[in-house]
């Protein structure tokens, strides 16, 4: 029966509140998602001493976390599309043998993780700064999320698995215990409260692999206990090279618009660096800022991707469509609200961390120049889950490249060049993202024309 509703609500439900339904606990999720990122900085930034230099090692070591989840979030993202247009083709077995492989996938995903934090970290750490405070702050940070990232990855897996049937409710519960975990952890471990030792950066991140091995363990039982659309077993676990391929033609482009996102990190904190530490911290604090707004777009892109996806898989034209106007419309509602909220609070956020005088200026510049983009940022997130969920898993990967690297890394060098020989046009280098993601919409939308016409329109 469960099964049976969850398939109709797909099927059935008006798309603009089934956009809804789906969308707000996600949408939750993806924002508590945010507070993992940024409540960390919020306690380690108030330390009684190094709280700085803290907040900068969390900064180095943040696009390695965001690598991981991007891991984690392109293999669920295949997993849901898939797993949606299959249901929406009254295929269960093979929805089941989907969701086997990508829990495989996330038993290797986790090793190679592992080895990165035995392995990699050092090296990855020391490219990025001499300090050897930071460094060691750093260092020890991200050993601890890279070996311990069972909790991340697994999450990835079943919360897209929930959401693909329609079961979003369960995977927010998930993601909310274990924000809720990390957020009453970070303060005891950090500070050493109740006769705990004061445990500094590794507090945070024990702090945070806890938080997300709760989550992990949450909505595998909910999984195992909800979700009837999906069969488990140990037999759906082995390893199908088929269904691998079909998760990641639809899913990695999805993985590498969330590693460029750690690759732009990384190469701006070389560019940064070079001209004034205190814009890495700046750009660090504000990047995790802004996930507020962008997490909360991403959370109604995963609410697109299985809505406009169940719907092609049943061949409904007019389902499709609606699927697109209204992902567009609420994912311009959200921008369009943190853009305004940003900008009327960017002062009363950066003091919350604690920064000395100079960094606090250059954080909230950067609130204020970079947060112009957010609606051509929401444009270019809801497209991508539409690409994504129509199966032009190219176009999703173009629109990434050009947003996130190709149209960002020059342009902040260039202007990174013209800053050093003049401190008062620090300013210049927030501008490189308002002109990647305007020029990364005006070419998503010919990518949505070019679509609408071959794969929409022709729907039959």
């Amino acid at each position: 029966m469960e099964k049976e509703n969850s398939v109709r609500k797909m099927a059935e439900m008006k798309v603009s509140k089934l956009m809804l339904s789906m969308g707000i606990p996600m949408i939750i999720s993806m924002v508590l998602q945010a507070f993992y990122n940024i409540v960390d900085s919020a306690f380690v930034s108030n330390m009684k001493t190094g709280g700085e230099s803290a907040l900068n090692a969390l900064t180095l070591a943040f696009p390695v976390q965001m690598l991981m989840v991007a891991v984690g979030i392109g293999t669920g993202v295949g997993t849901n599309a898939l797993v949606s247009k299959t249901l929406g083709q009254g295929n269960a077995e093979k929805a089941s043998k989907i969701a086997g492989n990508a829990e495989f996938l996330g038993i290797i995903i986790y090793i190679l993780c592992l080895l990165f934090g035995i392995f990699g970290v050092e090296p990855y750490i020391a490219s990025q700064t001499e300090n050897t405070q930071i460094l060691e702050m750093a260092v020890s940070y991200l050993r601890i999320c890279c070996t311990s990232s069972m909790g991340i990855v697994f999450f990835s897996v079943f919360e897209k698995l929930l959401q693909a049937c329609g079961l979003s409710f369960y995977s927010t519960v998930a993601q909310i215990a274990g924000a809720l975990v990390n957020i009453v952890l970070d303060p005891v471990l950090i500070y050493g409260w109740f006769g705990l030792p004061e445990m500094s950066v590794n507090g945070a991140a024990l702090a945070t692999v806890i938080g997300q091995i709760t989550s992990a363990v949450l909505a595998l039982l909910f999984h195992v206990k909800h979700n009837s659309s999906i069969n488990n077993g140990i037999k759906y676990i082995k390893p199908d090279l088929s269904i691998i391929k079909g998760i990641y033609s639809i899913g990695l482009p999805a993985i590498i618009a969330q590693a460029l996102m750690s690759v732009m990190t990384y190469g701006l904190n070389i560019i940064l660096v070079r001209v004034d530490e205190s814009l890495v911290t700046a750009y660090g604090l504000y990047y995790k800022i802004q996930q507020f707004i962008l997490f909360a777009a991403f959370g109604l892109r995963d609410a697109i991707t299985p809505v406009v996806s169940f719907s092609h898989g049943m061949k409904n034209k007019q389902r499709v469509k609606d699927g697109i106007k209204y992902g567009i419309l609420y994912t311009l509602v959200i921008m369009a609200v943190g853009f305004a909220g940003l900008e009327i609070f960017a002062s009363p956020l950066a003091k919350i961390f604690g920064l000395s005088g100079e960094t606090q200026k250059l954080c909230i510049s950067a609130i204020r120049i970079i947060s112009v983009s957010f609606v051509f940022a929401g444009l270019n997130i809801a497209y991508q889950g539409i690409f994504q969920a129509l199966e032009s898993g190219i176009e999703s990967l173009i629109i990434s490249v050009m947003r996130q690297f190709l149209l960002v890394l020059p342009v902040a060098w260039a202007f990174s060049r013209i800053a050093l020989r003049n401190t008062d046009s620090y300013w210049l280098i927030w501008l490189t993202f308002p002109i990647a993601e305007t020029v990364s919409a005006l070419t998503a939308f010919l990518f949505m024309r070019r679509i609408n016409k071959i794969k929409v329109n022709t729907i039959n």
